[in-house]
């Protein structure tokens, strides 16, 4: 039995107070009394309007739901739909044109446009990990990936293989054609790279076998180190850094003509340490190691020892790369990734806290405790901005509810009015039928939009759910509605004046493995005036780095300004199933498919409190998954089963089924507690609820669900 601690009125887990005290307040201006009793102010002041918002939702869904009763599909009356969303303050009045007035922002959030990764921040190595992929080696990812072929004689193979590495080369020698061309001839042909000085000044030349030459565009080059046989030289394209290392005497540099051993290129410009959907933290104890985490991240300290290769590693936060510059002063590059940090959204509650004896909103405990953190920064912003990212809003007056909670956080620490900035994540369809009201709200904070596109699917599916079965989810994808979704997304996000200001960003590449297929499709985003796209790996923000090469996002954003905004018919005309449409064979496919990939997820989540991982699908490709796409299939096989498509004993069966390829999935894990032979664990329970009850669970979310399972779960291993 806990023993709370009583703070200012309120009731604190002493794992809570413990590290508030002795971890996140020594060496700021913010006593223990003043962050308790200001923190007590509020929870006091907006846990009503926290409860009043979360029951507005409720009465909301409720009336969509009678709607839909009554007339069916939104098709039967498309007019009378979007009327009625306004008749019941669903959709509401824009507000007249207008500019964000976001200041104190990085460069990396208004200028620079490159990848984004996320990252759970409970993990410390992968949290590092994140944080260190500002720099990637080119080399590494094109060797490691399909990015060249694996068959024949390009095989990866135990050894290094020199032909799939000559290949690497080659194409790398590509890239840098593009990105920097010579004035004459191709990286290819090089034989020698050069930096030739002039007093302090110094300049780029290279050696080919048709003689000396340089870059066509001479302003590319903007630093070097080293000496002159071996060392780095600094590029730069589109903002965009990237280092050539020449190594004659290393293993790589040794068969390039010009000793070019590897390509660095600046990667991951953002990282997003989430609090939220890729962590599975249910209580006190998992929630203190967030916070120590994201407290590690921001004072420098956050360090994790492991195993690899036989070996012992210590990874910790990269320092900066210091170079001389052109002109011969110092040239100092970020080392790490700019780092966000997302709360949890309004609906969760959590017994950290207490006031009144029942548990606070955990998203008010989230924005005073990780602010309180990143008080501490010491390695991250140059600006002294604190940002947050702020999920699952349903909204304008729920994104004023945040803005509203972050301006009383800064006053119980005494910082000043918007030095917490806001990104509003577009992801649930009433904040993207009101995109441009909830960025008027946010006007003063607001450093990023980005569509999320999963959990934007899986409202749509739960807010229309009486409107009939859905269609598959393969289907879905192709659907107008989410093509205007991103549309609108970026188009009024340009009308508010984001461009230069901050960032527009997409969301998730799915699969980690398929790194050819997302050099294909992922140039999209930054070609639809995209700063940023959200990719699952280091490897990953390596490649995608170089779209932002390919593509200057700011020509594309000046293209694409002022075009037709998609009307709100294209976003609400997501058609429902014909009914009889689909075979029994295609219905049992699609249920297989459903039941195995929310099987596969749960069952990590509730057995190991795994909240993000690449899981197999019913093909064993592996996926990354979290409670987004979780909350797409749940709700997926509730709407089928609400509508008749399938029964409760179909659902259940297949959910048997497939708790028997999801256990082979796992057998070479040690951890892993098979379900196939006890249907009633808590993990088996937990997913076979989430379809058998999706409908009723708040905006379709998996989080009570999951969570009361977890705490299950944790119980009983302490026992």
């Amino acid at each position: 039995m806990t023993t709370y601690q009583t703070k200012s009125g309120l009731s604190v887990h002493p794992l809570l107070v413990d590290f508030v005290e002795k971890e996140a307040l020594p060496g700021l201006a913010v006593s223990a009394e003043q962050f308790w009793s200001g923190f007590a102010a509020v929870v006091a002041e907006h846990a009503p309007t926290n409860a009043r918002l979360l029951a507005k939702r409720d009465d909301i869904q409720a009336k969509i739901d009678d709607w839909h009763r009554k007339y069916g599909p939104v098709a039967n009356n498309p007019q009378g739909y979007e009327f009625f969303l306004k008749d019941i303050g669903y959709v509401v009045p824009e507000p007249d044109d207008f500019t964000i007035e976001t200041t104190g922002l990085d460069p990396e959030i208004t200028t620079l446009c490159g990848p984004q990764l996320v990252v759970p921040v409970s993990n410390a190595r992968y949290a590092l990990n994140a944080a260190n992929a500002r720099w990637g080696s080119l080399y590494d990812a094109y060797y490691g990936t399909d990015i060249i072929a694996r068959d024949g004689e390009l095989a990866p193979g135990k050894g290094y293989n020199a032909a799939r590495g000559a290949a690497v080369v080659e194409k790398a020698a590509a890239f840098l054609d593009e990105a920097f061309p010579l004035a004459t001839g191709s990286h290819r042909d090089v034989t020698g790279y050069h930096v030739v000085k002039n007093g302090d000044h110094a300049h780029f030349e290279v050696d080919t076998s048709a003689g000396r030459t340089g870059l066509r565009d001479p302003g590319a080059f903007v630093g070097y180190g080293g000496t002159e046989a071996s060392g780095e030289l600094v590029l730069r394209h589109h903002g965009l850094h990237v280092i050539l290392v020449i190594e004659p005497g290393s293993v790589i540099g040794g068969t390039h003509k010009a000793g070019l051993a590897d390509i660095i290129v600046e990667a991951a410009l953002t990282t997003i340490q989430d609090c939220e959907d890729s962590v599975a933290a249910v209580d006190a104890e998992d929630k203190v190691g967030v916070y120590r985490n994201w407290l590690g991240l921001m004072n420098g300290t956050l360090e994790d020892t492991f195993e690899k290769n036989g070996r012992q590693i210590t990874r910790k936060l990269k320092a900066d790369r210091t170079y001389k510059g052109v002109d011969g002063q110092p040239l100092v590059l970020k080392g790490r990734s700019l780092l966000l940090v997302r709360n949890v959204g309004h609906l969760m509650t959590t017994d950290a806290v207490l006031f009144d004896g029942k548990p606070i909103g955990e998203g008010l405990m989230d924005a005073a405790v990780t602010v309180l953190c990143a008080m501490q920064d010491k390695v991250n912003s140059s600006t002294g901005a604190i940002y947050v990212v702020k999920p699952k809003m349903h909204g304008p007056e729920e994104v004023a509810f945040a803005c509203a909670i972050f301006a009383s956080v800064e006053a119980m620490l005494g910082l000043k009015p918007n030095t917490i900035k806001i990104g509003i994540m577009d992801e649930e369809r009433r904040t993207s039928a009101n995109l441009k009201a909830a960025i008027y709200e946010a006007r003063q904070r607001v450093f990023f939009i980005n569509t999320g596109f999963l959990d934007r699917t899986g409202d749509e599916i739960h807010t229309s759910m009486e409107a009939g079965p859905v269609l598959r989810k393969d289907e879905i994808k192709a659907e107008r509605w989410i093509a205007s979704y991103e549309d609108r997304n970026v188009l009024i996000g340009l009308a508010c004046g984001l461009s230069g200001r901050a960032q527009i960003g997409k969301g998730m590449w799915a699969r980690p493995d398929d790194m050819a297929a997302m050099m294909a499709a992922k140039s999209g985003h930054p070609n639809a005036g995209a700063n940023t796209a959200w990719v699952p790996s280091p490897t990953a923000a390596t490649l995608h780095a170089l779209h932002y090469h390919q593509i200057d996002v700011f020509e594309a954003q000046r293209r694409r300004h002022n075009q037709p905004l998609p009307p709100l018919s294209e976003l609400f005309s997501m058609p429902i199933q014909v009914p009889f449409s689909l075979s029994r064979e295609e219905i049992t496919r699609e249920l297989e498919n459903n039941a195995q990939g929310i099987l596969g997820y749960v069952v990590r989540w509730v057995q190991q409190g795994v909240g993000c991982s690449k899981v197999p699908d019913i093909n064993n490709v592996g996926l990354m998954e979290d409670r987004a796409t979780c909350r797409i299939s749940s709700q997926a096989v509730a709407n089928w089963l609400r509508h008749g498509l399938v029964s409760r004993d179909e659902v259940t069966s297949t959910f048997e089924r497939m708790a028997a390829v999801v256990d082979q999935q796992n057998v070479d894990d040690p951890l892993y507690r098979p379900m196939a032979e006890n249907f009633h664990s808590l993990a088996f329970q937990a997913a076979l609820d989430l379809a058998l009850h999706g409908a009723d669970q708040p905006s379709g979310y998996t989080e009570p669900l999951l969570h009361a399972a977890r705490r299950k779960v944790k119980a009983r291993d302490a026992k």
